[in-house]
């Protein structure tokens, strides 16, 4: 049974009183200001210092004789603020809309929420549910799109823990995109009277072209996009695709658009390697479709991804490409976006953390460094063909990081070649196996024994290869996961 009863006030222009001068009052004042409410402060001193700020803001204002409209605009005052008097009497309750008991003092406060309660009016007592006539909810503001939630006042932490959490879902364009329909719902309403008809319109809007356009900020080409569709009455099915970077595996690395493009997913084509705790924030009702390449034999075809891209996206749904690390670092995402530009297929991109990026975070390595690397080079290793396309005699240049993507198969060619192009074998390398992950492993060794790494097959990928000075300082700076195992240690116990 609700407890409370959910509630969007309109308090433009309407008196609330406010018991307290400290920060829990600032706090409250704050957002009524920003609700456009003119705001009656009681309290024996005003030490909170924006409250104090506010409150001379009224003063200076009223003292040059502005005008303060209904709304509590007048410049850069968003509602006055009035410091009213210095103790509190029940006859300031008069003419109030709302009470806010604020103060230090418990026994102030439940005296204002009785008095409050008397007038048969609503009032907050901070902290105190069970004096409280309304509740203060924890708020996603994309105005005038607002999200407010709440525990019934038994649990705020997790009401704010709730809030960061749909907070990542919808992001600042939602504003843009609530506006731009407000300005356009009278004209909605006129064409397609019948209810059932416009919400379907509404639904094909959201999920559609012009709120892709919305989040690109092209605004003027979304109004363009919304006329084209409500004069044809019924949005045609024009499918699209999001090329999202998931990362190296933990979901917290995943961007506040990757998020939303997986909730908004009709269909999730996804990597092999995308881990489970990703592919569990994706909208539960979308067909996933594993498409991934294992290293050693592939277990699907870039032309079967371009198939399923188009075949889905003609069908008008909304199609992730979910693909691990970035699309754009050896990822084939430029392809993938080369097929569905000739195809004629809407697309956006949704960049994700590349794994030398995180691998070399969670192990402790960083990539640049004053005292050992001014440069880093990203290189892929996967297979023996491609390390012969490699420009070595660069890449083993000194006082730089050479971060190797799919090296495992290699490593044995990774330390011959460099070793033949100057490099030292007492030279540091890091190998970081499933970066950022539970199960994430670190091993130190040299690229003298790179090659007795290899024939033991002690390393299974994914892994990234790191190899350069700042390698070594894994073992400081580990803080992620168990502490790095260095090879030299292993050979010996062996």
């Amino acid at each position: 049974m609700l407890r409370y009863f959910p509630l969007f006030a309109d308090l433009r222009g309407r008196r609330v009183l406010v018991v307290g001068g400290g920060e829990v009052a600032e706090r409250k004042v704050r957002l009524l200001r920003e609700a456009g409410a003119t705001v009656d402060v009681v309290a024996r001193e005003i030490v909170a210092p924006e409250l104090a700020m506010w409150v001379q803001e009224r003063d200076n204002a009223s003292g040059a004789g502005l005008h303060v409209t209904d709304a509590g605009e007048t410049g850069s005052h968003r509602s006055p603020v009035a410091w009213r008097a210095r103790e509190f009497d029940e006859s300031q309750l008069d003419g109030a809309t709302l009470a806010v008991a604020a103060a230090s003092d418990a026994a102030l406060n439940e005296r204002v929420s009785a008095a409050a309660c008397a007038r048969h009016l609503l009032c907050n007592v901070v902290d105190d549910a069970e004096r409280s006539g309304f509740i203060v909810p924890a708020i996603v503001d994309r105005s005038p799109f607002v999200i407010a939630i709440s525990s019934g006042g038994v649990a705020p932490v997790l009401a704010r823990l709730a809030r960061e959490r749909i907070e990542s879902l919808f992001d600042e364009s939602f504003g843009a995109l609530a506006r731009l329909l407000e300005a356009w719902r009278g004209r909605i309403k006129s064409a397609l009277p019948e209810v059932a008809v416009r919400r379907r319109f509404y639904e094909a809007v959201l999920r559609g072209r012009t709120a892709a356009l919305v989040r690109r900020r092209q605004e003027d080409a979304a109004g363009r996009e919304l006329e084209r569709l409500l004069a044809a009455q019924a949005p045609a099915a024009s499918g699209s695709v999001v090329l999202v970077g998931a990362g190296p595996g933990d979901p917290g690395l995943l961007t506040l658009n990757a998020l939303r493009a997986l909730q908004e997913a009709d269909v999730i084509l996804h990597d092999r390697l995308v881990s489970d705790e990703v592919l569990a924030l994706a909208r539960r009702d979308a067909t996933r479709v594993c498409v991934g390449k294992a290293a050693r034999g592939q277990s699907g075809s870039q032309e079967r991804i371009h198939a399923l891209m188009l075949e889905h996206a003609r069908a008008g749904r909304r199609v992730v490409r979910l693909k691990g690390g970035d699309p754009f670092v050896f990822g084939r995402g430029g392809e993938e976006l080369e097929f569905l530009a000739r195809h004629g297929i809407s697309f956006e991109v949704v960049p994700g953390v590349t794994a030398a990026l995180a691998c070399g975070a969670y192990a402790g390595v960083p990539l640049t460094h004053r005292d050992h690397a001014q440069s880093v080079r990203f290189a892929t290793a996967h297979g023996g063909d491609c390390a012969d396309g490699l420009d070595w005699a660069s890449l083993a240049l000194p006082r730089q990081t050479l971060a190797l993507y799919m090296g495992v198969a290699a490593l044995r060619t990774v330390g011959e070649r460099l070793l033949a192009h100057g490099c030292e074998a007492s030279k540091p390398v890091a190998i970081i196996e499933r970066g950022s992950r539970p199960d994430q492993r670190v091993t130190l060794a040299t690229l003298g024994t790179l090659a007795e790494l290899a024939q033991a097959g002690d390393v299974r990928p994914p892994a990234l290869v790191i190899v350069g000075e700042v390698a070594a300082l894994a073992g400081a700076l580990h803080w992620y996961g168990e502490p790095p195992r260095r090879w030299e240690s292993l050979r010996r116990v062996a």
